[in-house]
C-alpha cells in the first residue's frame, strides 16, 4: 500500500498487486541485522546514482522494497552477475569497512529480477 498526499486533503491509498513494480535489496545473513539494514540502505542508494531513470520510475510507480537476503559473499556476487547477464538494471555495493567485500545489491523492477528473488528468505529475521 502506498499513501499519496494530496495538497489540502486527507491522503489517498493506492493499493498494489502482489506483482508490483519491487526495488529488490539482497544483503547477506552472515552479517548482524543491523548491518544487513545499512548495507541494503547503501545498496539502494548506489542505484539511484547509477539507474536514475529506473529509480524514479519504480519511485513513482510504486516505491515497494523487499528486503531479502542469502547466505553469503559467494551467493550474492553469483546473483549480481546473473542479474547482469539477464540485462536488469542492479548494482553492488562494497563496503570500506570490510575491505570492500560485497555486501548489498540492488535489483531494479523487472521480471528476471523477480524470478532470481523468489526463493530466497526475509533479511532482519
Amino acid at each position: 500500500m502506498k499513501v499519496k498526499m494530496d495538497r489540502g486533503g486527507p491522503p489517498r491509498f493506492r493499493y498494489y498487486p502482489r506483482e508490483a513494480n519491487k526495488l529488490f535489496l539482497v544483503t547477506r545473513s552472515d552479517l548482524e541485522p543491523a548491518q544487513q539494514a545499512v548495507q541494503a540502505a547503501h545498496a539502494m542508494r548506489q542505484f539511484a546514482e547509477e539507474h536514475p531513470a529506473e529509480d524514479k520510475r519504480w519511485f513513482e510507480d510504486s516505491n515497494v522494497i523487499s528486503l531479502l537476503v542469502v547466505d553469503d559473499e559467494h551467493k550474492l556476487r553469483s546473483l549480481l552477475d546473473m542479474a547482469a547477464f539477464l540485462k536488469t538494471p542492479c548494482c553492488g555495493f562494497h563496503e570500506p569497512d570490510r575491505g570492500l567485500e560485497l555486501t548489498a545489491v540492488a535489483l531494479g523492477p523487472s521480471r528476471e529480477a523477480r524470478r532470481l528473488t523468489r526463493r530466497l528468505g526475509m533479511a532482519l529475521g
